[in-house]
Order: C-alpha cells, then sequence, then structure tokens
C-alpha cells in the first residue's frame, strides 16, 4: 500500500491536475497553431546560403523559438569567426522574412481554432509566444483566430532574450495576469519546450515536425502529443 501511494502520477493525470489550476494556456505560433515551419525551413536554407552560412533544415526546426537575429548572430560567429551586431543581423533576417514572404501561404493546423475555442469555453485565457517577428503571419493570428487578441501576443520584438530563455513566457504571463502554476504552455520545438520548463509552466509538446520525440522529452515536455486533435481530445 505504502508503495501504491507514492507512485509517481503519469503524463495523463499530470495533465488533468495541470488543467484544474490553469487560467492560461500559451500557445507557440509556428508549427503548433500555423504550418509555416517547412517554409520557413526553405527560406532559411535560401536566405543563409546567399550569405555564406550553412544551415540545413533540421537546424532550422532546432534552432526553432530563437529570435531570429539571435541565430544569425550565433551561426556567423560559429562559422565565419566574427561577432556581429543586432543590426547587421537584422538585415539578413529582413533577407530570410522577404524570402519567406514569396512561399505559398501555410495551412492553418488542424483543431487549433477548435482547441482554443474548447479552451475558452472552459473559461481559460489565450494567449501566443512566439520568436517570431514576420508580421503577416501575426497579422493572420489576429484575423483568423477569434480568440487571439493583441494585448495577450508576445513576439521576437517585445522581448531581449529569446527562447530556450524563460522571458517569452514570463512575459506572456504577466500579459495575461496569471502565475507559472495557473499556465500551460504547447509548444513544438526543443528550445520552446526548454523556455515553458523554464518559466514553471505545464508544458506540452506537439511533435509536428522531423525531430524525434526524444529531442521534446529531454527538453522536459511534461506530455507528448503527435497533434492537436490528440490534445483536444486530450482536454
Amino acid at each position: 500500500m505504502m508503495a501504491e501511494d507514492n507512485k509517481e502520477p503519469t503524463a495523463n493525470e499530470s495533465l488533468k491536475s495541470a488543467l484544474g489550476h490553469a487560467k492560461c494556456v500559451l500557445f507557440d505560433m509556428d508549427g503548433v497553431l500555423i504550418d509555416s515551419m517547412p517554409n520557413h525551413a526553405i527560406a532559411w536554407v535560401q536566405s543563409m546560403t546567399s550569405f555564406g552560412i550553412t544551415m540545413t533544415a533540421n537546424d532550422v526546426y532546432l534552432t526553432e523559438g530563437a529570435r531570429g537575429v539571435d541565430t544569425i548572430r550565433k551561426m556567423v560567429k560559429e562559422q565565419q569567426g566574427r561577432d556581429i551586431d543586432e543590426a547587421e543581423a537584422q538585415k539578413m533576417y529582413d533577407d530570410k522574412t522577404h524570402r519567406f514572404g514569396l512561399l505559398p501561404k501555410p495551412r492553418i493546423m488542424p483543431y487549433a481554432i477548435e482547441l482554443q475555442e474548447k479552451l475558452h469555453c472552459m473559461g481559460i485565457k489565450i494567449g501566443i509566444v512566439t520568436g517570431s517577428g514576420q508580421r503577416p503571419l501575426i497579422n493572420r493570428l489576429l484575423k483568423e483566430f477569434p480568440r487571439v487578441t493583441e494585448d495577450k501576443l508576445v513576439t521576437a520584438y517585445d522581448v531581449k532574450n529569446g527562447k530556450p530563455l524563460p522571458d517569452p513566457y514570463l512575459a506572456g504571463m504577466k500579459k495575461c495576469n496569471v502565475c507559472p502554476s495557473e499556465t500551460i504552455v504547447i509548444e513544438n520545438a526543443p528550445l520552446g519546450v526548454m523556455a515553458g520548463v523554464a518559466a514553471g509552466a505545464f508544458t506540452i509538446a506537439v511533435n509536428t515536425g522531423p525531430l524525434p520525440d526524444s529531442a521534446l522529452i529531454e527538453a522536459g515536455a511534461d506530455i507528448i502529443f503527435k497533434n492537436l486533435k490528440e490534445v483536444y481530445e486530450a482536454i
């Protein structure tokens, strides 16, 4: 009996407990709400190649969630041995943004809107925390997602330190007026998961990309689903 009483809760039991305390769910955007990561991979690889930087599609998924300028400065330092300032990195990121805008419009992830509606009906606030600074995608969220509002939106330009540091999600909690124990994060990338965990939130991973589940488990995800439909059904 003693051993049974001390048994660790399962992931599903932990999710139910987190939902019981939740006042807010903070969603990542790319790869969670919008199926934009394939386009991001194309744009990143093309753009960085033009600047003499080697970047693979897998690199894009591994660095997803970080501020673009931080990723660029890190790659330039590692591959070219140069320290560049944020202004130069921003010019390079602007090239990547331009290339992204030329690609076909990505779809909204299945069950993204339905999940937000379900959470809204449960009295849970909806916030967005993205490492992206691409205004067309952000405007699309505001236009096509009824529960997304500008006052509960955190982008790359709202924080100095991006994912995997907790700053973006702490900023999201502040905008939603909640504490970490009242917050659930939904992410798809290792750096984003690390940020959610570091911020003290119960962190759900949806593995919508090519990385193995182990990458998200090692990042600290509390529970992993294949997609938002599974999250919707679990809630």
